[in-house]
C-alpha cells in the first residue's frame, strides 16, 4: 500500500521557520519526481514546489520562492521542505504528493494526510 506520512508542522510566528518532513513507504520513492501541495480552508489546491526523481534543482511558486527550499534524501525514502521567513498567508494544510507537479496537484489520491503549519503572532 502506498503510504505518505508528513511531519514537521506546527504554529510558528511570521518570520519563523519550519523544516517538513515526509517518508514514503509501499513504493519505489526514487523513481518518483515528488511534489508539495498546500491547501488553506475552503480554498483549491496550491502547488508549492517539485523535484525530480534524483534529487537536485526543485521548482517553486512565485509566493514561496526564496523562502522555500526542498530537497530529498532518496536512501530515507524522504522528501524535505525547509520553510524560512514564513508569512501568515502559508498557513495551510500541506501535503507532500507523489509525482510532479502537474501529475500530482490535481490527484489527491497521491497526496499524504498533510501536516498543519499556522503562522500567527
Amino acid at each position: 500500500e502506498v503510504q505518505l506520512v508528513e511531519s514537521g508542522g506546527g504554529i510558528v510566528q511570521p518570520g519563523g521557520p519550519l523544516r517538513l518532513s515526509c517518508t514514503g513507504s509501499g513504493f519505489t520513492f526514487a523513481y518518483y519526481d515528488m511534489t508539495w501541495v498546500r491547501q488553506a480552508p475552503g480554498k483549491g489546491p496550491e502547488w508549492v514546489s517539485s523535484i525530480p526523481s534524483g534529487g537536485g534543482r526543485g521548482s517553486y511558486a512565485d509566493s514561496v520562492k526564496g523562502r522555500f527550499t526542498i530537497s530529498r534524501d532518496n536512501n530515507k525514502n524522504t522528501l524535505y521542505l525547509q520553510m524560512n521567513n514564513l508569512k501568515p498567508e502559508d498557513t495551510a494544510l500541506y501535503h507532500c504528493a507523489r509525482g510532479g507537479r502537474w501529475v500530482a496537484v490535481p490527484d489527491r489520491r497521491e497526496w499524504g494526510q498533510g501536516t498543519q503549519v499556522t503562522v500567527s503572532s
